[in-house]
């Protein structure tokens, strides 16, 4: 029986800051990655506490637009990460900033982020995929009802957002067949502050729970098939508009190439009246019928998400 709490209290916890004293770089802030009931801590932890950290490094008047990030060794759930950014340069209408994560004396995680002053131009994007209402669709407690242990518990109410799929989940069985493509529907469980930064920083937080998974659909795989191992290697994201993570997203995800155990995955956010919000491209070890799991290389590197 799930009994968790719906809320984005794990969210939310998991992008408070604390500046503490550059050892590296120019200034520096550490956060706590959150649990989860795999051996290592969630990939969108670091992706978020990274992307928070550039953001209050730079002016307010210039917002984040692209983010490049690679995951480089496992991460201890509930521990301290420290975050470095370095200024590498501030523009009049445009700033680079690095960072690097730390934990027990090593690097863990790298980004590079660009930020803008916004301008106006023309405004293109593709059009959104055509999908069925989100509140026709089962949450993941309900498609999980019936199944007990720490990981349905975890997906049906601890990752702070629920998540619809379209054309079913792929927790314990492969629904909807060995497709290249899926899509889900995406919002915080609570209502999130009004600001623009915290909702980018929730987008990146949630993007990595589901990406990877287009590529276990084309391989016919499932979280739960035995011997699955996963780790996500590096990780990009744009952010194009404004929009809210407490109301509906779509997230339209694309298998692109397959290959060496490695698997190149593509996402697009849509709000819920078309417009493109952000785009994701997730790079992931995909390993199958490994006869114990490997060591992982982040959060994403769990046998589950």
């Amino acid at each position: 029986m799930i009994t968790g709490t719906l809320t984005s209290e794990t969210f939310l916890k998991a992008v408070e800051l604390t500046p503490t004293t550059a050892e590296v770089f120019d200034e520096a802030y550490e956060a706590t990655t959150q649990y989860v009931p795999w051996p290592k801590a969630y990939g969108g932890d670091m992706v978020a506490q990274a992307a928070a950290a550039m953001m209050r490094s730079v002016d307010a008047d210039r917002t984040l637009h692209s983010m490049h990030s690679y995951f480089m060794r496992p991460v201890d759930i509930g521990s301290s990460v420290r975050y470095e950014v370095e200024r590498l340069r501030d523009g009049r209408g445009y700033s680079t900033r690095t960072v690097r994560g730390f934990q027990n004396g090593k690097a863990v995680y790298a980004a590079m982020g660009s930020f803008q002053v916004p301008e106006s131009g023309p405004d293109f994007q593709p059009e959104a995929p055509a999908a069925v209402e989100p509140e026709s669709l089962r949450t993941a407690a309900e498609a999980l009802d019936g199944v007990d242990g720490q990981a349905a518990e975890y997906w049906s109410t601890g990752r702070s957002f629920d998540m619809r799929h379209i054309p079913g989940p792929v927790y314990i069985d492969l629904e909807g067949g060995s497709v290249p493509q899926q899509a889900i529907w995406v919002k915080a469980f609570d209502a999130l502050p009004d600001d623009a930064d915290l909702h980018r920083t929730a987008l990146a937080y949630v993007c990595d729970y589901t990406i990877l998974e287009p590529l276990l659909r084309v391989n016919g795989l499932n979280w739960s098939s035995p011997g699955l191992a996963t780790a996500s290697l590096d990780h990009s994201m744009w952010f194009h508009r404004d929009g809210r993570a407490d109301d509906w997203v779509l997230y339209a995800q694309d298998a692109i190439s397959g290959q060496s155990n490695r698997g190149l995955a593509m996402g697009r956010f849509f709000d819920r009246h078309g417009r493109l919000l952000a785009t994701v491209a997730q790079e992931g070890m995909i390993r199958a019928g490994a006869s114990t799991v490997l060591p992982q290389l982040s959060s994403a590197s769990t046998t589950h998400h």
